[in-house]
């Protein structure tokens, strides 16, 4: 199966915000930014199509998939940052559990929130669900946690290998998935 990933395109948030599963509004940029992704995808077709449940990814699934067939999945959600959502991250980062979270990520849970590791088990669950169709060609619309999750996971990448790999607002990634 190819499993094709898109990026929502930017944010209208002030940088340095922690904003995980927030459901944070799109940037102006939004009607230039869907151009750029539909022209990489206008020849490509899909089996299915998915997209985070966020205003962010619905959004950019209603624009690029016409007849907005896309599934909703709360598996392919940003990571859920608790008690952090919407707080500058120097903010968090000066904290003493922003201190413990930053010096193990992949196991630390942010308060009421999850750590890396949740992250990757949830969208295991859902690359898992998956295997269980014979789809050909899957396109699913989310977030740059749940997209080095899933290199985690068919990359076989560490989690902080995966992590410290950029990915643009907009990108598409693309994987084989077997």
């Amino acid at each position: 199966m190819k499993l094709t990933l898109v990026r929502h395109t930017s944010v209208d948030v002030p940088s340095g915000i922690c904003y995980g599963s927030s459901d944070v509004p799109l940037a102006p940029t939004f009607r230039n930014e869907i151009e750029q992704i539909r022209k990489e995808l206008e020849l490509e077709t899909f089996d299915a199509v998915f997209s985070s449940p966020l205003s962010r990814c619905t959004k950019l699934a209603c624009e690029i998939v016409p007849d907005n067939d896309s599934r909703i999945d709360h598996r392919l959600t940003e990571l859920d940052f608790g008690d952090w959502e919407m707080v500058d991250w120097n903010v968090l980062f000066a904290s003493e559990d922003g201190k413990k979270w930053f010096a193990d990520y992949v196991n630390t849970r942010c308060p009421n929130g999850e750590s890396c590791a949740d992250l990757i088990k949830r969208v295991e669950l859902f690359l898992n669900e998956l295997r269980q169709f014979s789809y050909k060609r899957v396109l699913v619309f989310t977030h740059a946690g749940v997209i080095r999750a899933t290199m985690c996971l068919l990359q076989h990448k560490t989690p902080e290998e995966a992590f410290q790999t950029p990915l643009g607002y907009g990108q598409i990634t693309t994987f084989n998935f077997e």
